[in-house]
């Protein structure tokens, strides 16, 4: 495995101490490349060096010119690591200086990362700006709400201004519609001066379709393997040296120049790697090295529907090193449980006995048969940490996939969705939010593009009313492409002095603070857990503790009053929460102080915290 310099970066364009552009561009499989100048037509030639790189340093680029790479005297595209798109993904390079931005977060090293709050977000949803200027608006919300880590959807530069961020085509450049490389820059900064992390959602398994000019570049794609998604990219075969290089370089940029905290890595069950080093530990082993000479802290995070433990087991273990991942099972469960059909990928789950063991196990699939899958499926994760399982009520893909992009807050009750809150907030795994759930935003949060290339519009379009042609019944498939369908998934944020939205947002507020506040709700300490549940009266009681101190988390998912009685690990238990409170416009409220052993009514569709001892 090839290692290289971790405290600058090499690829690209890139600007020395004296002002001199030092150019360095893989392109192993062409005779010839050189950089053509927009300012003046001029053409600058690069030298051929090892390995298929092509190299140059001239004075004749300063930050903020336009340039495009020639190869072979025929193509003329943007560069391949370029920092900055402001014409767009066909338009020209702009040169920019990562070194510019005066950074003032010096005594910033971090959050524990099991002391994240979640929250994930889309900038160009999010507020009315749709960018990143947008989002600093509301960090003073997001750290009344009491989040201390913002995850942002895909920056890389897309086609077009409206998208999900998936489609990115030039992993290095920041969307310019969202305020480019100092945009995010700036965001950061002010996340760290707030006391707020920041995770950033990138995509090493396939590129866009639009202006992904890398394969003209050399081989980044191989047909060995494919994904759902488009070519997959060459992580293990001839050539894939180089493309390795790109993409290590690339995390390190994140965290070394703009200061990012941790990366969400999409899919990376998709990322195909039989080479005797996984790529992701090769991201892993670079990253602990400029971890090593910054001081810095930094975390990766990734989306794994393998269960498959392997992939967040330290490198000593014969591990990648990954430091958490998404659980979606956990999502499934809980869905199923509130009262989601068990169709497609939720066919898998029973409801109430698999949050059972998704608070206990992580996994719920961890050895046995999956009829959805039908295969034998996952391997037990119990030497993991809680710390590295990242479990959530909903998030950008299950809401976005649906065909109309309902959220919870339409799906099930006012109750129901209190209860859900409660359900991730007090499981001993990093709980996520996602954007506007906190307030209970009725908006939809629907798939949305804006290619320029109108065969590839109209080919999406298509594609999204076939993918639900069986589901016709419920109407269209909005078109993903309209503005309208964009425009329709920006937040409410005239809500917030609504009722309901009001008591939802003080709601959360409390829960939030109430995890904070409590250690047997913030450690996260897997073997200090019991669960019991009922299936006949769909209860579940999660037992926590820390010490002396013991919690107990009581779930009624019935739409009736149901009994549960208590353990007797404590004489008397104190309620913290109560969810059916009246001033949560609840129904009722339970009692305030029990007798261990009692047994205590609890409303439909409610959450309750009982405690032994909280001051």
């Amino acid at each position: 495995m090839k290692h290289f310099e971790v405290s600058k970066r090499t690829l690209g364009v890139n600007f020395n101490s004296e002002g001199a552009a030092e150019i360095l561009v893989w392109a192993p499989l062409k005779e010839s490349v050189q950089v053509l100048l927009h300012e003046s037509g001029e053409k600058l030639p690069l030298k051929k060096d090892e390995f298929g790189f092509w190299k140059s340093s001239t004075g004749k680029i300063k930050p903020g010119d336009k340039y495009k790479f020639v190869l072979e005297d025929e193509q003329e595209l943007p560069e391949s690591a370029s920092l900055s798109q402001p014409e767009g993904v066909h338009g020209f390079s702009a040169g920019y200086d990562l070194r510019d931005y005066q950074w003032e977060d010096k005594g910033w090293n971090n959050i524990p990362l099991r002391d994240f709050i979640l929250y994930e977000l889309h900038t160009g949803t999010f507020t009315e700006e749709g960018t990143f200027a947008g989002i600093e608006g509301k960090l003073d919300y997001l750290k009344e709400l009491g989040v201390n880590a913002i995850e942002i959807m895909p920056v890389a530069q897309f086609s077009g201004s409206r998208n999900w961020g998936y489609d990115g085509v030039f992993p290095f450049a920041v969307q310019s519609s969202y305020g480019g490389a100092e945009g995010l820059m700036h965001l950061v900064n002010t996340c760290h001066s707030k006391g707020i992390a920041v995770v950033l959602d990138v995509v090493y398994n396939h590129m866009g379709p639009e202006g992904n000019y890398l394969g003209a570049y050399g081989p980044y794609f191989t047909d060995k393997y494919n994904t759902p998604w488009g070519n997959a990219i060459n992580f293990d075969d001839a050539y894939c040296d180089g493309v390795r290089q790109y993409f290590v370089e690339n995390v390190l940029m994140w965290f070394r120049d703009f200061h990012v905290d941790a990366l969400r890595m999409d899919a990376v069950h998709a990322i195909k790697d039989f080479g005797p080093v996984h790529i992701l530990q090769e991201i892993k082993e670079h990253v602990n090295t400029l971890c090593e000479e910054t001081g810095r802290q930094h975390h990766l995070i990734v989306e794994l529907d393998l269960n498959d433990t392997r992939f967040i087991n330290p490198i000593e273990q014969h591990g990648f090193g990954m430091d958490a991942q998404w659980v979606d099972e956990f999502h499934h469960a809980l869905r199923v449980t509130a009262g989601e059909p068990r169709t497609g990928y939720y066919a898998d789950f029973t409801g109430l006995s698999h949050l059972a063991k998704a608070y206990k196990d992580a996994y719920v699939f961890d050895g046995q048969y999956s009829p959805h899958r039908k295969k034998y499926f996952g391997i037990k994760a119990e030497k993991n940490p809680g710390q590295q399982f990242i479990v959530f009520s909903q998030n950008h893909d299950q809401v976005g996939n649906r065909m109309l992009g309902e959220r919870t807050s339409t799906l099930v009750s006012f109750e129901m969705q209190k209860l859900m809150a409660g359900s991730v907030l007090v499981s001993p795994f990093l709980p996520m939010l996602f954007m506007g759930e906190e307030y209970s935003e009725p908006n939809p949060f629907l798939y949305f593009v804006s290619h320029t290339d109108e065969e590839l519009a109209e080919a999406v379009r298509k594609g999204r009313k076939a993918e639900f042609a069986a589901f016709h019944a419920e109407g269209e498939a909005p078109d993903p492409v309209s503005e309208e369908t964009f425009t329709r998934s920006k937040l409410q944020w005239n809500l917030l002095e609504q009722e309901p939205n009001k008591t939802m947002l003080e709601f959360y507020k409390t829960v939030i603070l109430l995890r904070k506040q409590i250690p047997a709700l913030y450690v996260l300490d897997r073997n200090q857990l019991n669960v019991e549940h009922n299936e006949e009266k769909q209860t579940l009681l999660l037992h926590r503790w820390q010490q002396d101190q013991h919690v107990l988390c009581l779930m009624n998912f019935s739409k009736g009053e149901q009994e549960i009685t208590l353990p007797t690990y404590s004489s008397n238990w104190s309620k913290v929460l109560d969810s059916a409170d009246p001033k949560w416009r609840g129904p009722m409220a339970a009692p305030g102080l029990v007798e261990g052993a009692a047994t205590i009514k609890i409303e439909r569709e409610s959450f309750l915290i009982y405690t032994n001892n909280y001051a």
